[in-house]
């Protein structure tokens, strides 16, 4: 772990003022999307696991737990949410029949890629607004904060 020159003061103020911007910034981005989401907008966590399951076609549940930092009883919650709602299928492993690997329905590829798009447009809006600084120093940022969420996501 690289130790940096930043006081305690500093990195303090930083985690402060991420700990109440980021998830306010959830919290609008999800009432905008809600308000023009044509169905009802799934909840986070389904969103959550649902785009795990985009990009790791084919994860068993137990996968998609440690990879999104859930319980395994949670996300098999959510998952037979999700599939009594048509956007799952779980599908028995040849090998283990205890075992099951989650895919999407084309109902979930539509519904995913509505809300990313709805979601897009409202940063994009609101990006339109800011200055040229601002807009540099986010982009700048975009790196810093991934890294940030990895080191959150592995520092366990």
């Amino acid at each position: 772990m690289s130790q940096n020159s930043a006081s305690a003061q500093s990195i303090s103020q930083v985690a402060s003022g991420l700990v109440a911007c980021l998830p306010a910034l959830s919290r609008a981005l999800d009432r905008r999307v809600g308000q023009e989401f044509a169905a009802p907008k799934p909840p986070e966590a389904q969103l959550a696991l649902l785009r795990h399951v985009e990009a790791h076609e084919g994860v068993t549940v137990r996968r998609a737990a440690e990879s999104l930092l859930m319980k395994p009883n949670n996300v098999s919650a959510l998952v037979t949410q999700l599939t009594e709602q048509g956007l799952l299928e779980r599908r028995q492993d040849a090998a283990d029949k205890r075992v099951a690997h989650l895919y999407l329905t084309a109902k979930a590829r539509r519904e995913l890629a509505e809300v990313h798009r709805l979601m897009s447009a409202h940063i994009a809006g609101a990006l339109r607004t800011m200055t040229d600084g601002d807009l540099k120093a986010l982009g700048a940022a975009l790196g810093t904060l991934n890294s940030l969420a990895e080191r959150l996501h592995y520092d366990q």
